[in-house]
């Protein structure tokens, strides 16, 4: 069981901040420090000092780390025309040494659209699939030839589809709980479905409907199959509930709805996910400033997985 810890950066945290976070990942021995593609707080928090910009971070990431995969969970396709991002994930792959990966979804949060300028079409479904399309089919495309597109949204004509990240293919990740489209299109363009903040049940109905499409695609490869979920963990009780009051919320919700008590709740409750076939959690954690968290997560939890 892979983890690795995912960051909500929207939520009030600049660049030092996340280099600290993704250094602890990678000297904990996690698999891979991911952020959010937010650029508004939810909820009561400020944001202060702002948003961070997820590609401008992980660009920096990329150099500044050396081991650890490095990805979103979920650059909003509403964000970025699929050229350019497909420019930036190359570099930024390059820049890695091979590290990154792309987590794509449609975009969700009206709100900061609004904020920020940025369209908010009603089809955003259809911008996604067509980004998957064109970012794939620019990375594809072999040194010499050109891409074309002509698509509702976006029409590319003769692009020479450069640069080329390092890794073929890079790792795309799906994800979501849409019964029909959403299994579809990962099983046309996915290396891993992942559920978001999802229970054990209703996980295990969403992954059997990407076999399901995996299999009526005709694709003989295995998806890589994943949860993200909060984590809160502590050596005690009172460890646990000053976690949780420290990212406000409640440890009977947290326990309910994520990965939340000792690290032998935590286990046992992962292996439950590891049962339905999960193969990676990813941890997300809110209190960036706690790193004293991760400690106890790699010690007591990875370490018995």
């Amino acid at each position: 069981m892979d983890l690795r810890i995912f960051t909500e950066p929207q939520q009030g945290a600049d660049y030092d901040t996340l280099l600290a976070v993704a250094r602890a990942t990678e000297e904990l021995d996690f698999d891979a420090f991911f952020r959010s593609d937010h650029y508004l707080a939810m909820g009561d928090a400020s944001g202060l000092p702002g948003p961070t910009d997820a590609w401008i971070t992980l660009a920096g990431l990329a150099r500044d780390t050396s081991r650890i995969r490095l990805g979103t969970l979920v650059t909003a396709a509403t964000f970025r025309l699929p050229g350019p991002l497909a420019i930036q994930i190359a570099q930024v792959d390059q820049m890695s040494g091979g590290r990154i990966e792309l987590g794509l979804g449609s975009g969700w949060f009206a709100a900061e659209h609004a904020a920020y300028g940025i369209p908010f079409p009603d089809n955003r479904f259809g911008l996604l699939e067509e980004q998957l399309a064109v970012i794939t089919g620019l990375w594809e495309t072999k040194p010499g030839a050109t891409f074309s597109f002509d698509g509702a949204h976006y029409q590319l004509t003769d692009s020479p589809a450069l640069p080329k990240p390092v890794q073929d293919p890079v790792p795309v990740i799906i994800g979501g709980n849409g019964k029909v489209r959403t299994p579809r299109i990962a099983a046309r363009y996915a290396t891993e479905f992942n559920m978001p903040f999802a229970s054990i049940a209703d996980s295990a109905a969403q992954f059997d409907r990407v076999r399901a499409a995996v299999r009526k695609a005709g694709r003989t490869d295995e998806l890589v199959y994943s949860n993200a979920l909060v984590a809160c963990v502590g050596r005690t009780d009172a460890e646990v509930a000053a976690r949780a009051a420290a990212i406000g919320r409640e440890v009977d919700e947290l326990k309910t709805n994520g990965l939340a008590g000792s690290p032998a709740e935590v286990v046992d409750k992962i292996a439950h996910y590891r049962e339905i076939g999960a193969g990676r959690i990813y941890l997300q954690i809110l209190d960036l400033a706690d790193l004293d968290h991760l400690e106890l997560i790699s010690a007591e939890v990875q370490s018995q997985l």
